[in-house]
């Protein structure tokens, strides 16, 4: 896999009939090596290892209802109370991010009602901070540390 914008972490792979798998911290399982998840994966090194979120408050790929259509999110971390305080969309490093990606995680931000957004490709990850009561958002240089 491609080296990517973050830094480089320690991962578990292994194969298994002639697929390349690497082993998710959340999930708790090997998963299948696309150029998707690879970002997803490093992300998560990202948001725990450099963002010092706990393990125990991030998800991963769950599904979410919005306008009566079944969405996935790729990563979600929560606060202690339970509520949403970050999103991240997650797309493969050779994806362009574009409007697209950020109209997706806005969709489902109206349900998620999370404090900040990330979009990432591995290469060029965009950040922005909500400002859910008058319904704007402000891009940031980075994400805050976490604060428990």
């Amino acid at each position: 896999m491609r080296q990517l914008n973050f830094k480089q972490y320690s991962f578990r792979f292994k194969n298994r009939e002639n697929k390349p798998l690497i082993f998710d911290v959340v999930r708790k399982k090997f998963i299948v090596l696309t150029p998707e998840e690879w970002v997803r994966q490093n992300t998560i090194q990202y948001l725990v290892k450099e963002l010092h979120i706990p393990l125990s408050l991030i998800n991963v790929e769950k599904q979410i209802k919005l306008h009566g259509t079944t969405k996935r999110y790729d990563i979600v971390t929560f606060n202690p109370d339970g509520s949403i305080y970050l999103v991240v969309e997650c797309k493969a490093d050779t994806i362009k991010i574009s409007q697209d990606a950020f109209d997706q995680i806005a969709r489902y931000n109206l349900i998620l009602q999370s404090t900040f957004l990330m979009v990432t490709n591995g290469i060029d990850h965009y950040y922005c901070k909500m400002d859910l009561k008058n319904q704007r958002y402000s891009f940031l240089e980075t994400l805050p540390e976490y604060q428990k």
